[in-house]
């Protein structure tokens, strides 16, 4: 459990979720991020309750709290008239339990980590193609985030965050202040939108290792001089890019139906309340468009996929051909010389040249000539020439 309470250009840390119920206890101006796991939501579900009810005079409803806790829920959007609800799916990563298990991050005990599902099989590649659900609750002074068990994602952008806070503290950030990404967030919609953003990154790199695996495939599908047998992984590269096209096709129209309630909402009154406003709808397509970017390249690389093993069996039916062709004129060449054998052959007591001395020369002298012209011919015809 990590809370942050974020004054304009102030992040500090909380130990405990207690003292934050008592009415006053954060600034007029600052809002909270509230960051638990599903064991910790569900263990202190009640004083989060509070702490909703004293800053926002309002709870969250029971079915958002049940979605929160679902572990296997798909990327969707709800709300209603006091807070907003958005569930991303991430990509689960082995790194964040390790991190999680070493007891890192607030300095509390970390809670035992669950049994994990059966491993994929395949490239180590296709095993990241695993997501857990990321719930954000959006109200106008809180920002509540349940997270998987390994909190990966939340503890990286709280580094961010709070390296965020103490340059703005010295009066000189580090980075160029051009660079929004290297701003405090404004409010709790700026806060989730950047750990979106984030989650959306995870995905971008996906693909690049994506794309990496299935060139290495597709160049041992379309050479001919390989055999290739990994059908079972390709067949599995197949289904998980299946399945992460559903995954970006639920986060797309989730982060659609943010932007369409955004456009919903009244005017803002004042000139800051405007500014800031453009800034939140900015950021909303900005990962709009990331997204866009994964279903497109996810797209690509089926189509990479379908299209490797069509030239794949392609190739190996114009070999085949090719080694049908060459054996065809061999049997061509042979024939006469077999022809002439078998007339030799016979049983006969007066056959031409067999009682000559020079006989057996002058016939083998024939079928070398005979089959010289015939490789002449094809070769001439191309029956014999080797297809690059």
């Amino acid at each position: 459990m990590r809370i942050f309470e974020i004054n304009r250009s102030q992040v500090s840390e909380h130990p405990a979720l207690t003292p934050l119920a008592v009415p006053g206890a954060c600034a007029a101006n600052g809002y909270l991020w509230i960051s638990l796991t599903r064991e910790e939501f569900r263990a202190s579900l009640a004083e989060v309750q509070q702490i909703l009810q004293a800053l926002c005079q309002t709870q969250l409803v029971d079915l958002h709290v049940a979605d929160l806790l679902n572990d296997q829920l798909p990327s969707h959007y709800d709300y209603t008239s006091q807070y907003d609800v958005l569930v991303f799916r991430r990509l689960a990563t082995s790194q964040g339990q390790a991190a999680l298990g070493n007891g890192k991050g607030n300095g509390n005990e970390a809670p035992p980590i669950p049994a994990s599902p059966k491993p994929r099989g395949g490239p180590p590649v296709l095993r990241r193609v695993d997501t857990r659900p990321v719930g954000f609750a959006v109200f106008d002074r809180v920002l509540l985030s349940v997270h998987p068990e390994d909190g990966a994602v939340r503890d990286a952008f709280a580094a961010r965050l709070l390296a965020a806070g103490s340059s703005d503290d010295r009066g000189a950030p580090a980075l160029d202040v051009r660079a929004t990404s290297t701003r405090v967030p404004t409010g709790p919609s700026d806060l989730m939108l950047r750990v979106i953003n984030q989650i959306v990154d995870g995905y971008l790199d996906l693909r690049r290792e994506l794309t990496r695996q299935l060139d290495h495939w597709q160049t041992e599908l379309i050479d001919p001089r390989s055999r290739f047998t990994n059908w079972g992984a390709l067949m599995e590269a197949r289904q998980s890019l299946h399945h992460l096209d559903e995954i970006c096709e639920d986060q797309r129209a989730a982060m659609q139906d943010w932007i369409d309630s955004l456009e919903t909402l009244p005017a803002p009154k004042g000139e800051a309340e405007q500014r800031e406003r453009e800034l939140i709808m900015i950021r909303s397509r900005d990962v709009l468009e990331h997204i866009e970017r994964v279903v497109h390249h996810v797209h690509r690389l089926e189509q990479n996929a379908e299209t490797a093993v069509q030239m794949h069996f392609s190739v190996q039916g114009h070999r085949a051909n090719d080694i049908m062709r060459v054996l065809t004129v061999l049997t061509a060449i042979f024939l006469p010389l077999n022809l002439i054998a078998g007339i030799f052959g016979m049983n006969f007591e007066f056959i031409p040249l067999v009682h000559k001395a020079d006989g057996f020369w002058i016939a083998m002298t024939a079928m070398l000539v005979i089959a010289v012209l015939l490789v002449l011919v094809f070769w001439r015809k191309r029956y014999l020439a080797r297809t690059r």
